[in-house]
């Protein structure tokens, strides 16, 4: 951004600058002073650079056009005047940038450029240069060998600094650990700052070979570390080959000591607790090998001790015989999936019966409450009583009783009707026939071809009450009754 500096005084001269100027330690900076002339032009009768600081000014370059060019110290070794014609024996000064080489950091600070001239007097203008310091990064170990030990205290394991920058960096840590990180600020003299980060965690197995990045940012660059982390720790000890499934004349039985450590274990140790190895036991580096068949003297807690440079550590089983094989552990779940299978096959079945035996059950029930209910005629054999009803037509109903009744007035006696008024009523007198003889005959049918004429009527007339009816006959809701042998003939 370019600040322009107009100084009228009625002649409309002015010195153009920039407003800020940076560059970093150790690089290039220019520093442009253009003199916009007025018309009819002035004289320009020198040309200065100075340096303000803290309220003091000092020269940094003079362009004279009569004694030439001169760069005081400190600037001399690096500060230049850019175009040549500011250096000839007629000078143009109305370009005078100067170029900063090997920019220190003691450079920065508010650069004036003024401009002498004749008659207007003097026109100045300035620009602000800032220095910036890139900062050294790096991280390391703490230590080249770091150890878990059993006390699981908290250690710096890495270190990640940022030296010397200006303006400070920012640090932080990218890395699948759960530990923690410490941060720290140094402002030096030269005004540069260095910040370090310190991570901490428990070291242990779990540690061992993770991945620890640094992530630096600085301004607008990001600058990345990382290291992997080398834990040293005690065997983590397992005995395998012992599968709970150790039975008498088994051949082929070991066990083996298995250790995870760093560094690699040296020693293995084998013993039985409580006593002393099996006399047909060999050992193979970190395998027990039984020969032979196996017996009860195999029995017991066998003891593995693993040694590495770091410490020892014990692995411990306990190994019991038993007389005949037990189902491994692939049985156990072969098996219960066939009975499974036929589990759900028995159960479709038995399902299948219940649902058939259900619809049986139901189907009586819905026969019996017909039977019940049965108002019609089968075409079974009608059979008329001695008393007077029909075997298979029924016993029909009564006559009808007229809504309203007649009772003679002032009669004491017990009221009945003194007419029967209806189409179904009818006087005892309007048929002969011998009602004591018919009620001792047990039974006679009217396809026997007697002579009388019988109606529902004569039929309905007397009849026994219903608690006389053979066992044999089956009560209907109309009044009927129906023999239950001739009914399922």
């Amino acid at each position: 951004m370019t600040r322009l500096l107009a100084l009228k005084a009625g002649s409309g001269q002015m010195v153009q600058m920039d407003t800020s100027k940076s560059g970093f330690v150790g690089s290039q900076v220019e520093l442009r002073c253009v003199f916009i002339n007025s018309n009819p032009p002035v004289k320009i009768s020198q040309v200065t650079w100075q340096k303000l600081l803290n309220g003091t000014k000092q020269n940094v370059a003079i362009a004279n056009p009569a004694l030439g060019v001169s760069v005081l110290p400190p600037f001399k070794e690096r500060v230049s005047f850019k175009h040549a014609a500011v250096r000839h024996r007629t000078p143009s000064l109305e370009d005078t940038t100067i170029v900063f080489s090997n920019l220190q950091l003691s450079d920065e600070a508010a650069y004036i450029c003024e401009y002498t001239t004749f008659p207007a007097g003097n026109r100045e203008n300035m620009v602000n240069l800032t220095v910036y310091a890139r900062p050294m990064t790096r991280m390391t170990l703490t230590t080249p060998t770091i150890v878990a030990r059993a006390q699981k205290r908290k250690m710096t394991v890495a270190t990640c600094v940022s030296a010397n920058g200006k303006p400070p960096s920012v640090i932080k840590w990218d890395t699948r650990l759960k530990g923690e990180a410490t941060y720290q600020e140094t402002r030096n003299q030269n005004g540069t700052v260095t910040v370090r980060s310190n991570y901490v965690v428990i070291p242990s197995r779990e540690t061992h070979k993770q991945k620890l990045t640094c992530i630096v940012t600085y301004r607008n660059e990001k600058i990345t570390d990382s290291v992997v982390l080398n834990v040293q720790y005690e065997p983590e000890v397992q005995i395998e080959g012992f599968d709970g499934n150790w039975y008498l004349n088994r051949q082929n039985v070991q066990l083996t000591c298995r250790a995870d450590a760093n560094p690699p274990v040296t020693i293995y140790q084998w013993k039985l607790l409580n006593g002393s190895l099996p006399s047909n036991v060999e050992i193979k580096n970190n395998t027990l090998f039984f020969k032979g068949p196996v017996t009860y003297d195999l029995a017991g807690t066998y003891v593995c001790d693993a040694t590495n440079g770091i410490g020892t550590r014990t692995g411990i089983v306990d190994v019991n015989i038993t007389e005949t094989p037990v189902r491994s552990h692939d049985d156990t779940t072969h098996v219960p999936q066939e009975q499974h299978n036929a589990g759900v096959a028995i159960g479709g079945a038995v399902g299948g019966v219940a649902l058939l035996g259900l619809a049986a059950i139901l189907l009586f029930i819905f026969l019996r409450r017909r039977q019940r209910t049965f108002k019609g005629d089968y075409s079974t054999k009608k059979h008329v009583f001695g008393n007077g009803y029909s075997k298979a037509g029924g016993l029909p109903t009564h006559p009808p009783i007229p809504k309203n009744l007649q009772y003679p007035d002032d009669s004491d006696e017990e009221k009945k009707p003194a007419q029967i008024g209806t189409t179904g009523g009818f006087e005892a007198g309007d048929r002969d026939f011998d009602a004591e003889s018919d009620l001792k005959r047990p039974y006679f049918t009217v396809d026997e071809g007697e002579s009388r004429d019988y109606d529902e009527r004569t039929l309905a007339f007397q009849y026994e009450p219903e608690s006389e009816i053979a066992d044999d006959m089956i009560s209907q809701t109309d009044g009927s009754v129906i023999s239950k042998k001739e009914w399922y003939v």
